[in-house]
């Protein structure tokens, strides 16, 4: 029976674009399971946007747009990430999906009514509220210093300079971070879940230190149990219980049985990785019950290590005690950092754009093999050097591996149709230590050592090198008696290229794509390494399979936003200088007008256009209400469904424009970034509540 894995990477959080810190992990991910389906694994790879939570809210409505709208938005733009660097998810779905939804409740259920007593509980606790926002402030919305290891400006639920997890009252100076008030206790009653229980407690401990973990993870969680003594003499409890309740207004899922209270986002995130399994198997009409009951199941989440307290002790226990399994393994990583460890800052050009390596022409698998070159099995940092990168992806990835088809691949071709021949001695007892590693390949990429494995992969690319140099092809092709032998030491050549190829396979998906291409072979796997390429057997023409590094390419990467544009974007709102002054005569000459949108539509043969149906207050000759219809370029921000029944303001004395779908009678007013690109979106104004059809705006 094969084996069958469930794997996830940690969700990101839908407020933005993806950045190099996801790409890494999503390759080393994507690294594991292609591995894993080399050896025949069955896996299901799945990730989904986390969508809840205050932050979404409220950049959501600076936007002008409703939270579903935003994330939308930005779950639009994932994909040419995703296929750009080759990272095979099987789906991508959504926290606020009905999936999550429905299992999200009902774990909370299943805590509730656990049989051995319920691990929810009901308190009226000191919550921080905001006096100038008028609301419940969110743990990421409270700033002030870490009450254990004092560091400043740390969030309200976490300290990321020594892992510490308290409660926003427990921060010393707290403050606002939306508006930088400082923040009045007011009372309010959440809902706890109980991880003090000694219950949860037992399991932890034995669960966390049982193997499951890297050392070094484990270590640091056993912390987390003990009672320590505090510089200010008090002490830590270990363990303490979890407020997953959060106060209206929220975006998130409603709590059953409590109106007006959600759940906490770092509840229903973890759960989105079940939900989105959920959702591939509905797809599929497989059973999710039937196939998570399945007791051979194998569940893996490869995490980054700013996120290991909800992963390692929330999450696992929430499973658990709610009667479902819990992970067989965290696989927990280190940051990315850039050029010797220095921070990543776009303005200083230490930043690395994702998409911005891809519009530059630089080979995705070339930071494939760069990363994995670096990854090992530990929770460490790592470093992005571009003399590194430049030198490793030149020097062995081309250099060593791709050199070995380069070198043999023509002679074949040119002088012998394209068709292998036998292998003498010497070839095949090489071949035979290129093959014998193929289980070592496969322990090291299991145990997620890909720097190890590509290292011993390069160590055999120089066996063949120097097999090549030995025997020297290119003076066999100039002696017409030596024919026979550069056949044979070209087919040896070949066959070893199909044999590196398959220990690169996880690393190189497209270019071993390629590879099988060119070769004629089946896709390559562990099993099928042994099978030979028999004498006859024809391969194609060879084409350049990647080409090298070039400087200008890493130096434009790391190119810093010039001084005069990046002076603008800070100079001039918007990005763009504020227009002359003008008069008030000149102002008056424009009549701006409030605007219901009655209707909304959207524009056949256009996929910019909205057609707007306003009423401005006007009448007509037989005292009925006058419409106008203009027409709009905001389609890519808004559904017509979005806009109905809105207030708005329009240029009502602008000239009417005959246009190919119609007369337009106006303009709405809209807000945008000069720089489109940088800051995309068009958002149309609002009035607030209160004004109507007709006044006109001074």
């Amino acid at each position: 029976m094969p084996r069958q894995l469930f794997v996830t990477t940690a969700l990101p959080y839908a407020n933005g674009n993806f950045h190099i810190g996801h790409i890494m992990e999503y390759i080393q991910a994507d690294i594991w399971v292609r591995h894993q389906r080399m050896r025949g694994t069955a896996v299901d790879f799945v990730c989904a946007d986390d969508t809840h939570g205050a932050p979404i809210m409220i950049a959501a409505e600076k936007a002008g747009l409703t939270p579903q709208q935003f994330v939308a938005n930005i779950a639009a733009g994932r994909k040419p990430y995703l296929d750009g660097f080759h990272i095979g998810f099987d789906n991508w779905h959504s926290t606020d999906a009905p999936e999550n939804h429905e299992l999200a409740r009902q774990i909370y259920r299943d805590l509730r009514d656990n049989k051995d007593g319920s691990l929810i509980e009901s308190r009226t606790i000191e919550q921080f509220f905001d006096p100038d926002k008028g609301m419940f402030l969110p743990d990421r919305f409270i700033k002030g210093e870490c009450p254990k290891c004092h560091a400043k400006d740390q969030y309200g639920d976490n300290c990321e300079q020594c892992g510490a997890v308290y409660a926003p009252t427990d921060l010393i100076n707290p403050y606002s971070a939306l508006s930088g008030a400082k923040p009045e206790l007011r009372n309010s009653v959440h809902f706890f879940f109980k991880l003090s229980d000694p219950r949860c407690v037992g399991f932890l401990q034995q669960w966390t230190q049982d193997g499951k973990l890297q050392p070094e993870v484990a270590n640091k969680i056993k912390e987390w149990f003990t009672v320590r003594s505090n510089p200010d003499g008090s002490s830590s409890e270990g363990l303490g219980d979890w407020d997953i309740s959060r106060d209206a207004p929220y975006f998130g899922i409603e709590i059953p049985d409590a109106p007006g209270k959600y759940f906490y986002v770092w509840l229903d995130a973890p759960i989105g990785y079940l939900a989105s399994l959920k959702n591939l198997l509905g797809q599929r009409g497989q059973d999710y019950d039937a196939y998570m009951a399945n007791p051979a199941l194998e569940q893996y989440h490869f995490i980054g290590k700013d996120i290991v307290t909800f992963h390692t002790l929330f999450f696992p226990a929430c499973l658990h005690f709610s009667g479902r399994k819990t992970p067989d393994n965290i696989f927990v990583h280190g940051f990315l950092t850039v050029n010797n460890g220095e921070k990543m800052s776009k303005s200083r050009g230490t930043g690395l754009d994702p998409l911005k390596y891809l519009s530059l022409g630089m080979n995705p698998e070339w930071l494939r093999y760069y990363l994995a070159a670096k990854l090992s099995a530990r929770n460490e940092d790592i470093d992005f050097n571009a003399d590194d990168f430049m030198a490793r992806v030149n020097s062995d990835l081309i250099g060593k591996y791709i050199n070995i088809a380069s070198r043999a691949a023509g002679f074949i071709s040119k002088r012998f149709g394209g068709q292998l021949g036998e292998v003498s001695e010497d070839g095949a007892a090489l071949l035979h230590q290129l093959r014998s590693e193929v289980g070592a390949m496969e322990q090291l990429y299991e145990a997620r050592d890909y720097a190890k494995a590509l290292r011993e992969t390069m160590l055999l690319a120089d066996k063949v090198n120097a097999y090549v140099d030995a025997n020297k092809p290119w003076d066999l092709a100039k002696k017409p008696d030596q024919e026979a032998r550069l056949q044979d030491v070209c087919t040896v050549c070949i066959k070893a290229f199909r044999i590196l190829t398959c220990y690169l396979k996880p690393v190189l998906p497209a270019l071993a794509t390629q590879v099988e291409a060119f070769l004629n072979i089946e896709p390559l796997s562990y099993a099928n390494i042994a099978q030979p390429m028999p004498a006859g057997h024809v391969i194609d023409t060879y084409q350049h399979l990647m080409q090298r590094v070039d400087i200008k390419q890493l130096e434009a990467l790391f190119e810093a936003p010039e001084p005069a544009a990046a002076a603008q974007e800070i100079a001039h709102p918007g990005g763009e200088a504020i227009a002359p002054t003008i008069g008030i005569d000149d102002f008056s000459k424009i009549d701006l007008r409030i605007a219901k949108i009655v209707n909304c539509q959207a524009v056949a043969g256009s996929t910019k256009l909205l057609q707007l149906t306003l009423d401005v207050g006007e009448l007509d000759e037989t005292g009925e209400p006058r419409l106008r219809n203009v027409f709009s370029g905001i389609a890519s921000m808004y559904k017509p469904e979005d806009l109905a029944g809105k207030l708005t303001v329009m240029v009502a004395n602008l000239a009417p424009r005959k246009m190919k779908f119609g007369l337009s009678e106006g303009m709405v007013l809209a807000a945008s970034h000069a720089n489109e690109k940088a800051q995309p979106g068009i958002y149309v104004l609002e009035p607030f509540a209160g004004a109507q059809p007709g006044m006109r705006v001074h």
